[in-house]
């Protein structure tokens, strides 16, 4: 069995999909590990550790023929079009694929006879955290954006007593608790900043709390939603909730916002109206702004300033100015899943276990719905019941 990883081609991404630390559970399964040659210079892995760690490394030139002849390819962005079409019938891949923006990426794997599958769908269940890469990577959005919101701000984060007098902490408000939206609390809170959050799930409350933060409760009806997401709300609720949210924008030194609905635009919590009345030299660190943004005017890459002196720093590519930590835990949540499917000591796709159901977004030559496996299975256990089976 044999796994190759690639360069990656995306502009500005510096992860690579596997660090030479989690080679060696790899081949004590039986696998043998090829590693492009430069894979891991942006993650802090050079060549040498890599063959030191058990991988043979392969020359950029002959990286097409490595492809074309492994059994599994592990990235971090999806193979491009051309990749995914020199891939052998039968072939596994593992990498971010979103199935709503990696659309001519799937078509091609389905082609080639690959069964691809995509991070983002790996279910929010306890048997999957190891292998849950949204949350290790936002893990690393978190802290990163807090730390962005640090280095762009004029004051200090932490109260400090001095001689020449009292220097008042910074008032940061955090927009969405969940694991991204936690990281940039606690982080800040280290920091020494005052600390304020809110999310439209109220279940997150005690964990904003136990961070050290005020959750600010808006008396608005829940929006819970699957996996530990929030869902989408209407309009109306949307516009009530941006209205309670003003005051507390309006106090703050820093707004870091997280909120995101997986594959679907950003809710926009914020409008200009909203922070045209923050402070002059306040900071407002967008990290859904590569999904359209949760506030209005960020865009991804950019950090812009407003008329009224508020700096907007749009996120692009944000675990990625991380690569080291982020490359680390991508690995082990790849490793994880692909170990996953070795079964005395040969690959086995099983779509009995939810987790590999859920994951896999092509098959046999054809794009697949993530679960059908399981849906099926539910159809026909219920069938069985109503015929007494």
């Amino acid at each position: 069995m044999k796994i190759f990883v690639p360069k990656e081609i995306n502009p500005g991404e510096k992860r690579v999909a596997l660090v030479p630390d989690v080679i060696s559970k790899l081949t004590r399964a039986g696998f043998e590990v090829e590693v492009e040659s430069g894979a891991g210079l942006g993650a802090g892995a050079g060549d040498k550790e890599f063959v030191t760690a058990g991988a043979q490394v392969v020359a950029s030139s002959d990286a097409t023929k490595a492809i074309a002849s492994a059994d599994v390819v592990l990235s971090v962005q999806p193979l491009s079009v051309a990749q995914f079409k020199s891939l052998k019938s039968g072939a596994i891949t593992i990498s971010f694929l979103s199935p709503t923006n990696a659309v001519e990426n799937i078509e091609a794997a389905a082609t080639s006879g690959a069964t691809a599958f995509s991070l983002e769908l790996v279910p929010r269940i306890s048997r999957a955290q190891s292998m849950d890469a949204l949350t290790s990577q936002a893990l690393c959005a978190g802290y990163r954006a807090a730390l962005v919101a640090a280095e762009l701000s004029p004051r200090f984060f932490p109260l400090l007593m001095t001689a020449a007098g009292t220097v008042t902490p910074a008032n940061v408000l955090v927009l969405g608790a969940g694991v991204a939206g936690l990281q940039a609390i606690a982080t800040a809170r280290r920091l020494g900043a005052v600390v304020s959050a809110y999310d439209v799930r109220p279940s997150s409350a005690d964990e904003v709390r136990s961070m050290g933060a005020t959750f600010i409760d808006l008396q608005l009806e829940a929006i819970e939603g699957a996996g530990g997401y929030a869902r989408e709300m209407s309009e109306e609720r949307a516009a009530k909730q941006r209205e309670l949210l003003t005051p507390y924008i309006t106090k703050s030194h820093v707004l870091i916002t997280t909120a995101a609905v997986p594959g679907k635009a950003a809710p926009r919590l914020v409008t200009k109206e909203m922070y045209s009345a923050m402070p002059e030299g306040s900071v407002i660190v967008d990290l859904a702004a590569e999904s359209g943004g949760n506030v209005e005017g960020s865009k991804p890459g950019e950090t812009l300033v407003t008329e009224g002196g508020v700096r907007i720093w749009g996120g692009k590519d944000v675990p990625s100015q991380l690569p080291f930590h982020a490359s680390s835990l991508y690995s082990r949540n790849v490793v994880n899943l692909l170990l996953l499917m070795v079964k005395e000591g040969a690959l086995n796709i099983d779509f009995s276990d939810e987790i590999i159901d859920a994951a896999a977004v092509t098959h046999g030559g054809a794009k697949r719905v993530p679960g059908s496996a399981k849906a099926e299975n539910a159809k026909a256990t219920s069938a069985g019941a109503k015929d007494g089976k």
